[in-house]
């Protein structure tokens, strides 16, 4: 059996140690792991080091580091406060760096470390690291208003910096290149970092004035640029987007199966534009369900190596930004000649199935097709009939009324079928962020997934399914979206997490099953602790991501899965298109197989980067918005609920989903210790506790829309519950400093990134890219948002 902590643990212990030789009992000593069976444990870890050319083995059966391993890398993800954490291996802990051993390195820097300090096996220290050389910056550029002060030390000016993470730094600019006029916007090339000269401070060149501090919508664009998204299409890019004809020509059609008798019809959100997806379904004579999705079909149009084809290959996804879309494709594909419009001929990729009552598919085809959509449907107008039941709309529609009943059938089964096999059902709640003309943030309303978002989210997911096992089946190369199975360390965590709440769980973490987290979800449903439970199962998964082998989908309980259904937004769904078509027209054969199977690792590849790219947009966007309203609330009252509990506060989330910080130093009625074991600050003489998923009322005390922060205070402390979660000793030990060492919103930079009191506090991005990745909407809904 393998001990990820215990290799873990030698493997530190070696790499602090590099010169040194160790025997079996010399490890067993300083790890402090004693008897027969650690000493055996010690040997199959070594083994299984060994076997990694981690570890080397001398003539005399003794272990030292082996010198190819002495080096590692990783990503630096750095703390406001000069420290940092090092990613360095997908299954162990991140290295911790103290702020003398960081080379000045900036956050997600690829680095090269050292370990200097192993983890601690008696606590739950990871390994302290020393950085030794910066291997990658990760900026290159940044983003902010230009000014000018009395403390510019001779150059040009500065810009100030709203990164959170740069937040820190000063960053002059040179008198080469722009000269920019204070108070504009503007991009500046980072031309040298912080160094022993001037730890603090970056210097660079302007290089584009994006608009001015006061132009409406510049903090989102801002953003954009920060994150190096292109805001416009390149001209050549449109000159080719517009000589694509605007309708479909006769000889196009050649060769597709005509489509265009059946009931298709679109269904999306009020506002979307670009409707790459129409369904069908009807009951056949067997008792079993025709189901047909039908995806427009861009791969006809994006041509491999055309310069619109590496532009989207380049932006990889549409990003979605509150009150705006940088699309993937030019306007003029994605709302026009690849839109599936009521009415008109549209060229389409079709998945054709047969579906039995128990939700399998026992017949399918997937082939090119010419279809005409009969109707553009609203969730709202589909929830109307089928939930509402509301006469005006289902009259209106009255000759596909039966077709959406038997849809609803159809989705009951399939869902039922998902759930049987143990898939995750994160049913978080959404935010849409209102803004008016001049894009300020009036207002937060939570969105309703209704029956037309779920049922048209199941028909997309057994699309997905059952192209991905027909060409794995195949045995042809293709792109799958995969979603791992967590790693057991990871899982353990969460499982004593849950201890806190009184969940226990049955079973292995590590022969984890999607239907023991299926369970916890259960055993939470409709409590106060649902929502941080549920991201905290998300946090303890991994990463959804794309790859070009069939790794299942964890989330979803899928043996098989790949994303076919988006190819106006996904690039991979357009590159899967473009293998359909290839395989079609020269069948899957040596040759043919043998022709994109040495790219199709790098296009999943970046294609998962671009994705992480889209999504911390979208997060830092409706983050800085969710503040932006929060400020024109200042001084009001608001019912809350504890979303996450440290040492140094409490994190606070409103029914509309902002979250913000009561920090410790404003908890005056009593001096609170935190209790680990119960995830609870609690009062040393009233005893007063809080605790994850408790109601509170709270004030707005003060907001920073530029770092995305909301400060509350406490209303009536006093009607909090009491408790006797604090240890059993003498009450007169305690005391201390009531800022307890005058901690940070980040906490006191001990312990480790991934563990410990960070693990506890909620994502900002509330669902996350882990496993509910499957359709998208104008409307940026990220629970559906990856078909």
């Amino acid at each position: 059996m393998e001990d990820n902590n215990l290799k873990q643990q030698i493997a530190d212990l070696l790499r602090a140690n590099p010169d040194t030789t160790y025997r079996v009992e010399d490890i067993s000593d300083a790890l402090h792991y004693h008897g027969s069976a650690a000493f055996k444990l010690i040997v199959q870890e070594l083994a299984r080091l060994e076997r990694e050319k981690i570890v080397s083995v001398t003539g005399e059966g003794q272990f030292h580091l082996d010198p190819k391993a002495r080096v590692l890398t990783g990503v630096f993800h750095s703390n406001d406060k000069g420290f940092g954490f090092v990613a360095y291996d997908d299954e162990l802990p991140d290295a911790y760096i103290a702020p003398d051993n960081t080379m000045m390195a900036l956050n997600l820097d690829e680095v090269e470390i050292e370990i200097v300090r192993p983890a601690d096996p008696r606590s739950d220290k990871g390994p302290e690291g020393k950085v030794t050389k910066i291997a990658e910056h990760h900026y290159h550029q940044v983003v902010g208003e230009f000014l000018q002060t009395d403390d510019d030390h001779g150059y040009l000016g500065q810009v100030r910096l709203t990164d959170k993470k740069l937040s820190r730094y000063k960053f002059y600019v040179t008198n080469v290149g722009l000269n920019p006029t204070p108070g504009e916007v503007v991009t500046a090339e980072i031309t040298e970092f912080p160094s022993a000269d001037h730890p603090l401070a970056m210097v660079g060149i302007a290089k584009q004035v994006i608009g001015s501090v006061d132009d409406p919508g510049i903090d989102i664009l801002q953003i954009v640029y920060a994150h190096d998204i292109p805001a416009e299409f390149p001209e050549d890019v449109m000159q080719e987007a517009d000589a694509i004809p605007d309708h479909v020509t006769e000889p196009e059609m050649a060769g597709r199966e005509d489509i265009t008798d059946q009931n298709l019809v679109t269904i999306d959100g009020e506002s979307s534009k670009d409707l790459d997806d129409a369904v069908t379904v009807w009951k056949l004579p067997n008792g079993n369900y025709h189901l047909g999705v039908h995806i427009a079909d861009v791969s006809h149009y994006v041509r491999e190596g055309s310069l619109i084809d590496q532009e989207a290959f380049k932006r990889g996804t549409s990003v979605y930004l509150t009150d705006r879309v940088i699309p993937m494709l030019p306007r003029r594909l994605s709302n026009g000649i690849c839109s599936l419009n009521e009415g008109v001929l549209r060229l389409c990729m079709s998945c054709e199935m047969e579906i039995d009552a128990e939700g399998n598919v026992v017949k399918h085809r997937i082939h090119p097709s010419v279809m005409k959509s009969k109707a553009r449907m609203t969730y709202t107008n589909v929830n109307k009939i089928l939930e509402a039941h509301d006469d005006a709309t289902r009259q209106q529609y009255d000759e596909l009324v039966p077709m959406f009943e038997e849809m609803a059938e159809l989705h009951k089964i399939l869902y039922k079928s998902r759930k049987r096999r143990g898939a995750i059902d994160f049913d978080d709640r959404e935010a849409e962020i209102i803004v008016d003309d001049s894009g300020h943030a009036i207002d937060i309303q939570l969105r309703v997934r209704g029956l037309a978002e779920r049922m048209i989210e199941s028909f997309m997911l057994a699309a997905n399914e059952t192209v991905a096992k027909n060409y794995y089946d195949e045995k042809a190369p293709f792109i799958y979206r995969v979603h791992e199975t967590p790693d057991a360390e990871r899982v353990k965590s969460f499982f004593e997490f849950l201890t806190a709440f009184g969940v226990n769980v049955k079973g292995d973490p590590a022969h984890l099953r999607p239907k023991m987290l299926q369970n916890v979800l259960k055993q939470v449903a409709g409590k106060p602790e649902e929502a941080v439970v549920s991201v905290m199962m998300l946090r303890s998964l991994k990463q959804a991501k794309y790859t070009d082998q069939s790794l299942g989908h964890f989330g979803l309980g899928a043996k098989y899965y790949t994303h076919f259904t988006s190819p106006i937004r996904r690039y991979p769904d357009t590159m899967v298109h473009r293998l359909i078509h290839f395989y079609e027209d020269n069948g899957i054969t040596t040759d043919s197989k043998a022709h994109y199977a040495d790219r199709l690792e790098e296009i999943a590849v970046h294609s998962s980067e671009m994705e992480r790219r889209a999504i911390d947009a979208e997060r830092d966007t409706d983050a800085m918005k969710k503040a932006e309203y929060m400020a024109d609330h200042i001084g009001e009252e608001f019912e809350a609920a504890v979303s996450s509990v440290m040492k140094f506060g409490m994190f606070i989330e409103l029914p509309n989903t902002v979250e913000g910080l009561i920090h410790i130093s404003r908890m005056k009625d009593d001096y609170y210790e935190y209790v680990e074991k119960y995830l609870a600050l609690v009062g040393a003489n009233t005893h007063r506790t809080y605790r994850i998923g408790q109601a509170v009322k709270v004030k707005v005390i003060n907001v920073d829309k530029e770092q995305s922060q909301v400060d509350f205070d406490l209303v009536n402390p006093e009607e909090a519950p009491v408790s006797d979660l604090l240890p059993k000793r003498d009450r007169q030990s305690r005391g201390g400093n009531r800022n307890q060492g005058g901690r940070n919103r980040n906490g006191n930079g001990g312990g480790h990134r991934n563990q410990g009191n960070n693990s506890h506090r909620p994502s900002n991005s509330r669902s996350g890219s882990n496993s509910n990745n499957h359709r998208s909407s104008n409307n940026r809904n990220q629970q559906s948002r990856h078909k």
